[in-house]
Formats: C-alpha cells, structure tokens, sequence
C-alpha cells in the first residue's frame, strides 16, 4: 500500500476543483497526495477572463506537446501566463484531451456525474468570476501517449504519492485546478484522488 503524503497547502478533494489567485512571480505547485490522479488545469488573465491560457497557442510557440522546464504556457492572446518551473513527477502530462464535462459523461451512459468543466465554473463563482467558454486544460500527470498510426491511449497516471508539479505565474492571474472525476477509464487507477495547491506567497520574478 503505498504512503499518503500529507500537505500544508490547499486539499483539493477527490472530484472537485478549486481556484486560487496569484500574483506575477508566485509559484503553485500542484501535489498528487496519493499518486496515480490527473489534475486538470486551467488559468485566466486576473483582470481579463477572456484571456487564459491556451494549449494549442502554446504549443504553437513551444513547438512542443507540453513545455520543457524553464518554457511559458501562453495565452490565446501569445502572453506568457506561466511558466513550468519544475516537475517531480515523471513528467507526463497532456494538453491534447478536452475537460470532461457532463455530455462526455452522457455519451458513456452515465448522468449526474461530477465533472471537470463543472468544477471550474463552481470553483470561479467560489471567487466571485465566471467563465462563458471551458478552455484546454493543462492536464497534469496525465498519460495519454499517441501510437504512431495517430491513436490515443488511454492510459493510468504513472504518479507516486507527494509527486509534483510547480509554476510561475508570469502575470497575475486565476488558476483553477480539478482533481479529475473520471471514473469510467483507467486515467486514474479508475478511483479519483485527491490533490493538493501549494503557493510560494513570495515573488520569484
């Protein structure tokens, strides 16, 4: 059985999504508490939420699916937004699937099902903001390798307990993170978990 790792931070519970604010040079470092959980994040301009972080821009200044350490996440406006400062996990991570959401769930037979993009719009309103559109998350330590004639895999997250992945904010922003509740694949071990935010409150930028 493997060992749960405690954190100071903010807990975010198996299923659900919270949302914190941060401002340029503060670091977020996102905690799988008990290995093998896929977070979905995502994040907003702080006095702008028609600017948010956008997988296909970013991959587009990267050249890249997913950043190397010291590389920006940009916004659909080309803004650096964050940064990946460091990983500690094995380092796999998606920004090709969309968030769940409840017709994902409808198509698999399934109602009344907690779901990523409703996390996010609950964890907004928790802060007093909303959202019109559910960007492309940043779906950390989640393992969706693509075969060569183009396939996706759905695969389990490969993360141990206390793995992690940290942030800069390179502006000030909202960032929210679900704590996916897919249980109807084997993304997360098919039992969601929890994570965990911590914030670095001094400015590193």
């Amino acid at each position: 059985m493997t060992q749960r790792i405690p954190t100071s931070g903010v807990e975010v519970p198996p299923g659900q999504g919270r949302a914190v604010e941060l401002r340029r040079g503060q670091q977020l470092r996102v905690v799988d508490v008990d290995g093998g959980q896929v977070g979905d994040v995502f994040a907003f301009a702080a006095h702008d939420m028609g600017e948010y972080l956008s997988a296909p821009h970013t991959r587009t200044t990267t050249g890249r699916l997913f950043p190397r350490i010291g590389e920006d996440f940009v916004t659909n406006r080309r803004r650096p937004i964050l940064k990946l400062s460091c990983d500690t996990s094995p380092g796999l991570h998606d920004m090709l699937v969309a968030a769940c959401d409840p017709e994902r769930y409808h198509s698999l037979g399934v109602t009344d099902h907690r779901s990523c993009a409703d996390n996010l719009h609950i964890a907004l309103a928790e802060l007093g903001l909303t959202s019109t559109l559910v960007p492309q998350p940043v779906n950390v330590f989640m393992n969706i390798p693509v075969s060569p004639n183009g396939d996706l895999n759905w695969l389990p997250a490969p993360t141990r307990p206390g793995d992690s992945i940290t942030f800069t904010a390179a502006m000030d922003c909202v960032v929210v993170l679900s704590a996916c509740p897919m249980d109807l694949n084997p993304i997360n071990g098919e039992r969601p978990t929890a994570l965990a935010l911590d914030i670095n409150p001094r400015q590193e930028i």
